[in-house]
């Protein structure tokens, strides 16, 4: 069988048959499937599909999803540029450099291992937060101490699964921050998940530091393919594992939009307490955004990339306090949506995610990220900013 290139395998519709495989479009570069049947059977068997198709026109409004869903505008390429080229040219330091290639080969290593070991709960419970460890939880991990502990540029590193500080090298550079495993309560379904990087140098260091003094952020999606969001000097570039788990460059400079018509409202329990955030969850469906949420904190804000647009909300209460880590999902987060050119809000002040001083390891906060002036809705109607 011949593979199609690249460019060949943007969007192929296909009518099957027990009898005939006949693709609905010619493709370019490759000779069209022809049916063995006649073109008068052919026509009286697959006309009706036509005609399904001509008719859609006159089906009522809101009939199919389609017309509240947002699909990628991404177009093909006939080549893509290696990590090693992007980060040569839009990451000037070396040393960043070099951690960024290391985190990514962790991650490629995290890939591997969610292919082929089970969804169990681990046989030792470590979690200083009472959370259930699950096994890929912990294999995760240990393949992210193992990266940080064998680096010659980690100088020390944390994990949210441990939230201690541990030195790792006398004579390293970096502080980095991590969550191995986002996504412990989804990750049995199946669903998306991801992993959470945040990197500091050693002039500011983490703990007294705040999210703005992050060298780079690297956030990292598992799911039907593994991407990776890289915060290099000039923007947001994103990354896709591919064949013999090279990354190669799918997104560039990537911006999110001011104005979203998609969201994910977090910690919806939250709008028994809190006014506010139960009028802009009303106001959100009343406008008929699209909703998009998970309840995985990677996938919920990594579609802000994808879509270009987005708002992931998750307001604090009494009785639903915020439960983010600022080291290590916010900050990370936080770092690359606004150099996406998004906004992101504490959820207490009002104010960038990246300027919460980080004085714990495991220091919480509420949060609000995506879309500028859907953020700005969030500070009015839920902080009375």
């Amino acid at each position: 069988m011949a593979f199609l290139p690249v460019r060949s395998l943007l969007l192929i519709g296909v009518i099957a048959s027990s009898s005939a495989f006949v693709p609905s479009v010619s493709l370019k570069g490759a000779s069209p499937a022809r049916s063995s049947l006649p073109a008068a059977s052919r026509v009286a068997r697959y006309g009706s599909v036509v005609a399904t198709k001509m008719n859609t026109d006159t089906k009522p409004e809101g009939f199919g999803a389609s017309h509240t869903s947002f699909y990628t505008s991404a177009k093909a390429k006939d080549t893509y540029a290696s990590l090693d080229e992007v980060l040569n040219q839009k990451m000037s330091d070396e040393g960043v450099r070099q951690v960024t290639r290391e985190m990514l080969d962790a991650a490629v290593k995290i890939t591997e291992a969610l292919r082929v070991n089970l969804v169990t709960v681990a046989d030792a419970q470590n979690s200083v937060f009472g959370d259930v460890q699950l096994g890929v939880d912990v294999i995760a991990d240990n393949i992210m101490w193992d990266a940080a502990k064998a680096s010659k540029v980690v100088k020390e590193a944390a994990s949210e699964e441990e939230p201690v500080l541990v030195q790792t090298n006398p004579n390293g550079r970096f502080t980095i921050c991590w969550d191995p495993l986002d996504g412990s309560s989804i990750v049995d379904n199946n669903w998306a998940v991801g992993t959470m990087i945040g990197i500091w140098d050693k002039k500011t260091g983490m703990l007294g530091a705040t999210g703005r003094d992050q060298v780079t952020s690297i956030v990292v999606l598992y799911g039907p393919r593994t991407t990776a969001l890289v915060a290099c000097d000039d923007g947001v570039y994103e990354f896709t594992c591919g064949a013999g788990n090279k990354w190669i460059a799918s997104r560039e400079k990537i911006q999110i939009k001011k104005d979203s018509k998609i969201f994910s409202p977090a910690n919806l329990r939250c709008c028994q307490e809190d006014a506010g955030y139960d009028a802009l969850v009303k106001h959100w469906m009343e406008k008929r955004y699209t909703l998009r949420y998970s309840g995985g904190l990677v996938p919920d804000v990594y579609q802000h990339f994808t879509k270009e647009m987005g708002v992931f909300a998750n307001p604090t209460s009494p009785k639903s306090p915020a439960k983010l880590r600022v080291a290590f999902e916010i900050a990370p987060f936080s770092l690359l949506v606004e150099k996406a050119g998004g906004k992101t809000s504490d959820g207490v002040t009002g104010n960038s995610c990246l300027d919460i001083k980080i004085e714990a390891v495991d220091q919480r906060t509420p949060a609000c990220l995506g879309s500028a002036n859907e953020v700005d809705l969030f500070n009015k109607m839920v902080l009375g900013k």
